[in-house]
């Protein structure tokens, strides 16, 4: 690649995090469904038209978040498994990281979620759904992984089936809980169920769970 292609490729590398880094921030500020093209690019202080070069459209900017979202769980998720030998530990861990980061970032659990309730398009998709879902697989690898681990070493009982399934369940049964704590905190406590009793009482459910013994 030339020089020039090269500093023209950078600037519109540049141009595209900004363009991100604008609809980010109003996510965080407004929520999701609030934010709009024409609000991005008043944001981002370009021309509509420019961020329409970029981007198709909303949706294909939220694949762009998701990504980023989903590389940041990636991160979080493998210095979790990284503090851990076995692998009941290790899923614990990740269920801890996953809680952590659903309270750290909120617009970024939000982003996940709505990836993962996404069906991918008949045929190939934009640049950024392809990103955004090849980063939510390795997450879900990382899980998977955990529980092979301790498959072998005996903390995880064997008869899960299709680790890839149980992955799911986990995350869908993590992602309630994080929701219900960051919805319903108050009322819990109200009730006299602390978040972080709610936390534990899951995280115990899920050990005994995985780790009941083999038929």
């Amino acid at each position: 690649m030339s020089y020039i292609a090269e500093r023209r490729q950078e600037e519109k590398d540049r141009r595209r995090a900004e363009i991100v880094d604008a609809a980010e921030a109003l996510y965080r500020e407004m929520g999701w469904d609030a934010v709009t093209m024409d609000s991005v690019a008043r944001r981002a202080r370009l021309s509509r038209a420019l961020v329409y070069v970029y981007f198709k459209d909303k949706r294909d900017l939220h694949f762009a978040i998701a990504a980023r979202a989903m590389e940041t769980l990636r991160q979080r998720f493998e210095e979790a498994s990284a503090r851990t030998r076995l692998g009941m530990e290790k899923v614990e861990a990740l269920g801890r990281a996953y809680m952590a980061y659903g309270h750290e970032f909120p617009h970024y659990f939000d982003a996940c979620a709505r990836l993962e309730l996404h069906a991918p398009d008949a045929g190939e998709g934009s640049p950024q759904e392809s990103s955004s879902l090849e980063a939510g697989k390795r997450v879900h690898q990382i899980v998977e992984e955990a529980l092979a681990i301790g498959q072998r070493d005996g903390t995880v009982r064997g008869d899960l089936g299709d680790l890839a399934i149980t992955s799911r369940v986990l995350w869908g049964f993590t992602h309630g809980l994080i929701q219900i704590a960051i919805t319903k905190g108050a009322l819990l406590a109200d009730q006299g169920i602390s978040v972080s009793q709610l936390t534990q009482h899951a995280i115990d459910l899920i050990r005994r769970t995985l780790s009941g013994p083999a038929d």
